[in-house]
């Protein structure tokens, strides 16, 4: 390959859109970053404006582009990974949403989950899909929207049930890779990690299930082509005559946590990362076998290269951990993140205090949509030093709570955990995570690991790279954190945390959270 050209990855995340160009050692040679809003129409209630969310991708890929001193011809991929399971559905003809996106994070079907529960669909769905019947996956957001949006918003001259217009081919659906990559080359695709997140589609077939789509009313016509994370094939091309101007083959995908996952070269079996981001996603690489879990984890897709086999994963989600660093700023126990450790090392331990950060319930391995946020063990001596300390503390239990789930299903004793994200640059964090943990916390130089696994996909599918051999060389060590507490100690912690877990489940009742 020229040494002048470059991949090229979109990051479209949670709270906001990053665009980022890699060199052939996998290095970062330009970025740009842009947040969009956060909406919340009722509580409970998540959403985001897939407009916004569009403009926002041209406007970071042009700035990164502009800044970096980089001609779009210099890319020989677009890679993109993406928040999971957030929901959108939009014209086939304009293109135009019918209604915002509904966020993972969104709990407004709730009560449809329970309905699941009641009539004992959880382990059919398990079975299928290998998730959790919850509304954090895609199907019950799509059921809503098929029911709920507003048709006036549909960009017809008749108004017509959204339903309807579903049901004769007018409508699509997908999570925003399949927007992104619709938007970019004008095609209806989704890659196997992402459709292994919609509860609509069956792991071990490889396909959409006409048992699930069935139970929650969704057209097949409405869904993408399911294709490999790494396709040789492409996806398509940017447009020449669009905001590029230029033919980019668009190549990879992968949900944010598979995209972490590739881009820490976890391409063997037994392999593990933890990412930190909103929430945090602890996933480890089963092989090609799909590991189902007995403990609370989700089975998934790891990633698919052409031609080869599926790599299958369990994963723990942890939905609230660097947001319980950003609820301390909006109640301003902190001005930044930064703060934290500092303040979490002047005092010598939480005086007893516990934060469950369960603003949007619980996930793995507890799965509980109506558990809320709880602090236990205040005294009239408790202060914000404390319940900054066991809001970090959280973080590190929750995490234990996902590694006891995975070495039990799993059967592998993890010896060192490789983690990534915004929140590993807090060495307190990362130590205290060794030490509950009681095990090697192991943090990578480039530590934007999400975007770069989705430009090792398209990568790999263009030829910009040859073998996955190439990408482990890249992968270079910054710091290693090895646990300094005693075990004793550690655990009486952990056990702690479990009745403090308890006072947070079945909180939110009588119809309002």
């Amino acid at each position: 390959m020229p040494a002048d050209t470059y991949v090229g990855a979109i990051d479209q995340g949670t709270t906001g859109t990053r665009f980022m160009v890699f060199d052939h050692g996998g290095q970062v040679v330009a970025n740009a970053y842009e947040k969009h809003e956060q909406i919340y129409p009722e509580p409970g209630w998540v959403e985001h404006d897939p407009v916004e969310i569009w403009e926002n991708t041209k406007t970071v890929i042009s700035r990164a582009l502009r800044e970096g001193g980089l001609d779009p011809d210099q890319l020989e991929g677009l890679g993109i990974t993406n928040q999971r399971e957030t929901t959108l559905i939009w014209d086939a003809e304009s293109g135009e949403p019918i209604h915002n996106a509904l966020v993972w994070q969104d709990r407004r079907t709730t009560d449809r989950v329970e309905e699941l529960q009641d009539a004992d669909k959880v382990e059919w769905i398990r079975e299928k899909t290998g998730l959790e019947a919850d509304a954090y996956f895609s199907a019950t957001k799509a059921e809503w929207l098929l029911d709920n949006a507003d048709p006036i918003k549909l960009q017809r001259a008749r108004p017509a049930d959204v339903r309807e217009r579903a049901e004769a081919g007018e409508l699509r659906m997908g999570t925003i890779d399949t927007w992104l990559i619709h938007k970019l080359t004008g095609n209806h695709i989704t890659d196997v990690t992402n459709a292994s997140r919609t509860m609509l589609y069956n792991i071990h077939d490889m396909a959409w299930d006409a048992e699930l789509l069935e139970e929650f009313g969704v057209p097949e016509s409405l869904l993408p082509e399911v294709r490999p994370s790494s396709d040789d094939d492409y996806y398509g091309t940017t447009d020449p005559d669009g905001f590029l101007e230029s033919a980019v083959p668009v190549a990879g995908a992968l949900g944010d946590q598979q995209a972490a996952l590739f881009g820490q070269t976890c391409f063997d079996e037994g392999d593990a990362k933890n990412t930190y981001g909103t929430g945090s996603f602890f996933l480890m690489n089963t092989g090609s076998e799909a590991v189902s879990s007995d403990h609370g984890l989700l089975t998934t897709v790891g990633f698919q290269r052409s031609g080869e086999p599926v790599q299958y994963a369990l994963e723990g989600a942890i939905f609230i951990t660097g947001a319980a660093i950003e609820w301390l700023e909006d109640v301003d126990l902190i001005e930044d993140a930064a703060e934290t450790a500092e303040l979490a090392r002047s005092v010598d331990s939480t005086d007893g205090v516990y934060v469950v950060p369960a603003f949007t319930g619980l996930g793995a391995p507890h799965w509980d949509g109506r558990a809320r946020g709880t602090i236990v063990g205040i005294t009239r001596g408790t202060r914000r030093e404390h319940v900054v300390r066991a809001t970090l503390e959280s973080i590190a239990y929750q995490t234990r709570d996902v590694a006891e789930a995975m070495e039990a299903d799993s059967g592998i004793e993890m010896s060192s955990l490789r983690v990534d994200g915004g929140a590993v640059k807090n060495n307190f964090l990362c130590q205290l995570q060794s030490d509950i943990i009681r095990t090697d916390i192991v943090r990578p130089q480039v530590d934007e690991t999400t975007a770069l696994g989705s430009a090792y996909a398209a990568g790999l599918a263009v030829g910009y790279w040859e073998t996955v051999d190439e990408l482990r060389n890249n992968w270079q060590v910054d710091r290693e954190f090895t646990p300094e507490m005693a075990a004793d100690d550690a655990d009486a912690k952990y056990d702690r945390w479990g009745d403090a877990v308890e006072r947070s489940l079945d909180w939110a009742r009588d119809g309002g959270d």
